[in-house]
């Protein structure tokens, strides 16, 4: 394993930006950045041991600290949604950001972790990223520390380990928001991808993308992936909930769920070979199809656009605060907040 450290850039404060290269002995590559401890690029080989960079992002600094879909940064304290853009813990009221129509989304759009520049610290298999975030920043109680470290193995897994404490009970729901396409960064659809969740059922929601409360069987929906299925093929169905939302933007969740670490979803790029398997040991999936991406121009002057690439994100499930019979995300001072997530690739 190797890890080298270069300058990305600088933030307009004169703070240093690096990026993190972190390659293992298949030649495999993971470039990271401090800044929304983002994952830039992801060199992965293909079934002819061709190597291409699957994930979507920007060459440069200044488009991280714009406007732009989350592309490869740690979202929190609390990634997706919440209702109302607000919440009751322990009998006290949290107003969040409105920023997604009356609801919260991803915290905030210029504050939240994923615009922050974090501490770094280097090992021989990868980074690790450090933040702390004051009490009541944002409406989340608390004084939190946060640290995500990122390893490469030689058995080709991006593994990435959460790790956050807090002075008071608060709501931590971070996620990584990398957006795939296994064919290539460059390829203008996931179409062609084969995905499975394994997951029989998901959370459905009303207008705005807020959960309802309901955990609905998957069965006979466009939603189901309980087998490989291709996801061009139902991705404009009728079914109200995805007219809802456009496209695929829902919470699966995993089937058997203990704490313990299991298959989320396996997606498969045919042509190139590559299969990416997504393991956790978080209650839901966010599968999002990259319906609301903005045509605009990416690293290597891609072109990226709707439904280029897409995102399974590992979460506690949206609107978890406000949905009683949802897994809990609240951690504090006797239960620190502890997870991986691994992103496994294996082709052939």
């Amino acid at each position: 394993m190797n890890v080298t450290r270069k300058l990305f850039g600088k933030t307009p404060e004169n703070r240093e930006i690096s990026l993190f290269s972190i390659t293992n002995a298949n030649g495999m590559q993971a470039d990271l950045i401090n800044y929304g401890a983002a994952l830039v690029n992801l060199f992965v080989p293909d079934k002819n041991g061709k190597l291409a960079d699957v994930v979507t992002g920007y060459d440069k600094l200044e488009a991280y600290m714009g406007s732009h879909p989350y592309f490869g940064v740690v979202v929190g304290p609390n990634a997706n949604r919440i209702g109302n853009a607000e919440f009751t813990l322990n009998g006290e009221k949290h107003k969040l950001s409105v920023n997604d129509g009356p609801n919260n989304l991803h915290s905030h759009d210029d504050l939240g972790y994923q615009k922050r520049v974090w501490d770094a610290a280097v090992n021989d298999a990868g980074v690790t990223f450090i933040l702390t975030d004051e009490d009541e920043r944002l409406g989340f109680p608390g004084m939190k520390r946060m640290s995500v470290a990122y390893t490469l193995t030689d058995e080709n897994e991006l593994k990435i380990e959460y790790s956050a404490v807090s002075d008071k009970e608060t709501i931590l729901n971070p996620t990584n928001h990398t957006y795939f396409n296994l064919a290539g960064h460059q390829h203008h659809t996931v179409n062609d991808h084969l995905l499975a969740i394994n997951a029989t059922h998901y959370t459905p929601v009303a207008a705005g993308a807020i959960p309802t409360g309901e955990i609905a069987p998957v069965v006979g929906t466009p939603l189901d992936f309980t087998t490989a299925t291709r996801i061009g093929d139902r991705v404009d169905s009728d079914f109200e909930q995805m007219k809802l939302v456009g496209g695929y933007d829902h919470n699966w969740v995993i089937n058997d769920y203990d704490g313990t670490i299991k298959e989320a979803a396996r997606l498969t790029d045919p042509a190139s070979g590559r299969t990416m398997i997504t393991l956790t040991d978080l209650p839901g999936i966010q599968f999002y199809g990259g319906n609301m991406i903005p045509s605009h121009t990416g690293k290597e002057n891609a072109a990226y656009g709707p439904r280029c690439s897409l995102c399974l994100e590992t979460q506690f499930f949206p609107d978890t605060p406000n949905q009683p019979n949802f897994p809990s995300a609240v951690f504090g001072p006797t239960k620190p907040y502890l997870s991986t997530t691994i992103y496994r690739f294996i082709n052939g």
